[in-house]
């Protein structure tokens, strides 16, 4: 019989308010199987939860881990250095006061501390993304460069950085055997698929840099089936988020308020992806076997990140749980459609 390969989950991050039992909760109403709860969410005690508390609250409600969203502080901790103040709103107070140097020690210090708690938790999948290694100058795409001239050169300069501020997380995640899934996305070390091969080869290769999958970031040129193929066998997490870019309108105007902006996240059931495209190419370059594979388990998690400028968060989110759950939790082909065919 036909096995599916996926099951329906839910990134946490979004529901931030939420305690990681409500969020658990949320999830298992909206008819998701798992659940990829925030950083934020496992906070407690000293720094963190003990990982018998969080398998606890995952097994009384019968709900699958399905990775840790750690975003922003890998974020946080690759970009501390530009002196940026976008980094308080994702660390403590008291921390903020800290010098650019000392936020970057904290952030280090936070994530080694993450990767123990998940390597407790058998979670060897971490959808991150990192932070703006190689300056806002780059981040900004802006087309006239400069980026190299009299005694300086920024690419050079970025790929020397990125690889000596990482290089403790990168150690400490290949000891565990963990994945550090990068999040291909605007403003951050690498914000296409030829970025992200070039941090690979800036680090000789490293099997720890992997690829969070999302779709809906690919809306400055160059599309989702370009990108993911071009990165796919280091794909080993994703996203399943949609968005619709308005016409005639700047991608990168300074707009504080979302419904202002041309680029906008979406319900899964609108937007400008064919999402069953994208789920099927997942299956083409090998990201539920490989998931499957690594984690030891019978299917992959199709974390749904659904937002909305218009719409209520936790309906958004509910909508998109069952989208998945009925549209893309299909049994996997076990061979050919040609193969029942002829006499």
């Amino acid at each position: 019989m036909a096995q599916a390969c996926y099951h329906p989950s839910v990134e946490g991050a979004q529901h931030g308010a939420k305690s990681l039992g409500d969020f658990l909760e949320y999830a298992k109403r909206s008819g998701a199987a798992g659940a990829q709860p925030s950083n934020y969410m496992l906070q407690g005690g000293k720094l963190f939860k003990s990982a018998k508390e969080i398998k606890e609250t995952f097994e009384q409600r019968r709900m699958k881990l399905d990775g840790i969203s750690c975003h922003c502080p890998f974020w946080v901790h690759t970009t501390a250095w530009t002196e940026s103040p976008t980094v308080r709103p994702f660390i403590p107070g008291e921390v903020a006061k800290k010098s650019p140097a000392e936020i970057e020690k904290w952030a280090e210090n936070y994530l080694l501390k993450l990767m123990d708690l998940a390597a407790e938790l058998g979670m060897k999948v971490l959808p991150m993304f990192w932070g703006v290694a190689f300056g806002w100058e780059l981040a900004t795409g802006y087309p006239w460069g400069f980026w190299a001239g009299p005694n300086y050169d920024l690419i050079k300069e970025g790929q020397d950085r990125f690889v000596k501020k990482t290089a403790k997380l990168r150690a400490h995640a290949s000891k565990l055997g963990i994945y550090l899934c990068h999040e291909i996305h605007p403003g951050t070390a690498a914000m296409c698929a030829d970025e992200f091969n070039m941090l690979v080869k800036t680090c000789n290769g490293d099997k720890c840099l992997a690829v969070n999958a999302d779709p809906s970031h690919c809306w400055e040129g160059e599309s989702w089936e370009t990108r993911f193929r071009k990165v796919g066998d280091r794909v080993y997490a994703c996203h399943v988020k949609h968005f619709v870019v308005r016409s005639d309108l700047p991608l990168r105007i300074m707009a504080p308020n979302w419904p202002d902006r041309a680029m906008q996240f979406t319900d899964l059931t609108s937007g400008d992806l064919n999402l069953t495209r994208y789920i099927e190419m997942l299956v083409n370059i090998g990201y539920p076997q490989r998931y499957c594979q690594v984690m030891g388990t019978q299917t992959a998690p199709l974390i749904v990140e659904a937002e909305s400028a218009y719409r209520d968060l936790d309906a958004t989110s509910a909508n998109g749980i069952a989208f998945v759950r009925d549209n893309f939790c299909f049994p996997l082909a076990a061979g050919s459609f040609e193969e029942g065919m002829g006499a």
